[in-house]
């Protein structure tokens, strides 16, 4: 389907190409034909006028004034421009056309006493063959293009072939597979393989920077969390104050961001495994949000589902999706339970565009309106729905709040 939309396609590169063969082929058709047809005209012209003054010659050698050698002695009989050259130069020829069914070649000349006399010839077939050399060079012209435009269309797929497997892979690459590659293999140097060669040194070049970053931030958070059990072993030991509610408060906050820093680089090494278990989905979805103790209202379909999934990792996306929804919207958030599906929305000002478009990113919440944070509690709820083989979509209501919508793969 979509090869037959590219075949299609006016404004594709492969009729480009074609068209500018066309055009190419139209051009050298019509110099050709112009060239041909007016010296085929000069040629035709001098071969008459070569005609017509031999039978001139040969009418007054015969010397018969009766008429019936085809001689013409009255002016009014001859053509105009032919009478005005043979006043002014004693001879002339001139090409009549004014019948186009039975052109003539007058050939004329002064005689004794000063009269004209002057001749004509038929050039009717030399009329007849000019219009059917134009005729057959216009439709071979028309049949050459009519081979040579396919021709040129189908000999353009292979670039485009190519320049469709780079677009392919520079689409992969800007979704997250770092790992595709265009294959361009050993072709010959040309612009297309140099455009591939780019693309593969970008991927890998990202790819490169892209576990650098990751070896940087689990590497960060394995060397703070030695330090930071150290501060809540500390900040349990402070003597009860507002100032020891405020530290203790801070440093859950570092260990929450710790925490989900190491979950975040274990993700991307993919060596997270889930635990697949049965569980009632309803009951896992209320059990969680109490444990959360954040509010929500909470609505059940009617016909409780059992889904095969992992309870620890389930729990982790739901915790992290309330957690967002009252950090970034507004009250009252909803969590609505239907089959294998649950839903939790706010009713804040909505997730912004870049976030719709190209999902969670860490360290970035991408609207202020949204409020403030680290931008890791949906990038973890993202990755953990991988791990359970379930997938997240984000959108927002038509009457406001951000909706993330969790479908859990069907048992069985």
């Amino acid at each position: 389907m979509g090869t037959s939309r590219a075949l299609l396609n006016w404004r594709s590169l492969r009729w480009k190409i074609a068209l500018l063969v066309a055009a190419a082929c139209c051009g050298i058709a019509l110099t050709v034909g112009l060239l041909v047809h007016h010296s085929t005209y000069e040629w035709s012209m001098n071969e008459g006028r070569a005609e017509a003054y031999a039978s001139l010659s040969a009418a007054l050698t015969g010397g018969d004034e009766s008429g019936t050698n085809g001689l013409v002695y009255s002016p009014g009989e001859m053509p105009t421009e032919l009478v005005r050259s043979v006043r002014a130069h004693g001879e002339g020829a001139v090409y009549d056309e004014s019948n186009p069914y039975q052109p003539r070649m007058w050939a004329g000349q002064r005689i004794s006493g000063g009269r004209l006399v002057a001749i004509s010839v038929d050039m009717t077939l030399d009329e007849l063959s000019r219009r059917a050399l134009d005729r057959h060079m216009w439709e071979y012209s028309l049949a050459a293009l009519a081979v040579v435009v396919p021709l040129s269309a189908l000999a353009a797929e292979l670039p485009n072939r190519r320049l469709r497997r780079v677009a392919r892979t520079a689409r992969r690459i800007a979704s997250g597979d770092l790992d595709a590659r265009t294959e361009a293999g050993g072709r010959a140097g040309d612009e297309i393989t140099e455009i591939s060669a780019t693309v593969d040194s970008m991927a890998d070049s990202l790819r490169d920077r892209l576990r650098s970053e990751q070896r940087f931030t689990a590497d960060v958070a394995h060397e703070l969390r030695t330090p930071l059990m150290g501060l809540v072993t500390s900040a349990e030991l402070l003597p009860e104050s507002e100032a020891t509610d405020l530290v203790r408060d801070r440093v859950r906050v570092l260990r929450t961001l710790v925490e989900d820093l190491l979950e975040i680089s274990r993700l991307d090494a993919g060596v997270e495994h889930a635990d697949l278990r049965p569980v009632a989905l309803p009951d896992m979805v209320r059990d969680s949000l109490a444990r959360t103790g954040l509010d929500a209202r909470l609505t059940v379909g009617a016909a409780p589902v059992v889904v095969e999934t992992d309870p620890r990792r389930l729990d982790r996306i739901l915790a992290n999706l309330l957690s967002n929804a009252h950090r970034h919207g507004s009250a009252p958030v909803e969590v609505t339970v239907e089959g294998t599906t649950v839903v939790v929305r706010d009713h804040g000002p909505g997730f912004p565009e870049g976030l719709l478009a190209d999902g969670p990113q860490r360290f970035r919440t991408g609207a202020a309106e949204r409020g403030r944070g680290h931008g890791l509690g949906l990038t973890v709820a993202l990755g953990q729905a991988r791990v359970i083989g379930a997938t997240l979509f984000f959108s927002n209501a038509a009457d406001g709040g951000a909706v993330v919508t969790l479908r859990l793969p069907p048992t069985g």
